[in-house]
């Protein structure tokens, strides 16, 4: 991304939102709140109140940039071995759960697992192969790539809309506590009223 950076000696690598990168675009109405984000547009995706949505251009605020392997351990809980797994269906295809333990070196009930979360996520099918010896055996395929591509963006936008709104909670409750208590700063438990989730 052609974005301008900043690099901290001792911390990570800051990227500023350049809205002229292409990738992506962030909108906003003009006279609410409303932000959205789409991929490859150079047209505002919607309007708000009869009018178009216009392109952000100032955003002072430097994030740190994600890697796909914290994108996908993030809104998937799928960590390296997971992403490993899932390549190794896709790339050797149709597999059952003990062809990919010993391709990989994994432990079969890690590789079970993984198979059964990739399967929840969309991002695998399962079905029944009949053996020769007899009896059947759970064999995992890849989905149609384009399926993929679609399910696994519409999850992160479902993901960053539970951030998005995380965030919005949190502000929103930083300004009423502020407004209640005009002569006093935030108390240094103040982010302890928002509980870690377990799932």
């Amino acid at each position: 991304m052609s974005n301008s950076e900043t690099t901290d000696s001792e911390g990570p690598q800051e990227v500023q939102y350049d809205p002229s990168s292409n990738r992506y675009d962030l909108f906003e109405c003009p006279d609410c709140d409303n932000v959205v984000l789409v991929l490859g547009r150079d047209d505002p995706p919607v309007s708000c109140h009869n009018k178009p949505m216009e392109r952000v251009t100032d955003l002072e605020m430097c994030v740190k940039p994600p890697d796909v392997r914290q994108v996908l351990l993030q809104a998937f809980g799928l960590p390296k071995a997971g992403l490993d797994i899932c390549l190794c269906v896709i790339g050797e295809g149709p597999l059952s759960a003990n062809e990919v333990a010993e391709a990989l070196g994994y432990d079969r009930s890690t590789v079970t697992r993984y198979l059964n979360k990739l399967v929840e996520l969309g991002l695998l099918r399962r079905s029944e192969l009949n053996r020769e010896a007899g009896g059947v055996v759970n064999v995992y395929h890849s989905v149609d790539l384009e399926r993929m591509r679609r399910e696994t963006l519409i999850g992160f936008y479902v993901w960053a809309g539970e951030a998005a709104a995380l965030i919005e909670d949190a502000n929103l409750t930083k300004q009423d506590y502020l407004e209640e208590n005009p002569d006093q700063k935030l108390p240094d438990v103040f982010w302890e009223s928002f509980p870690e989730r377990d799932d």
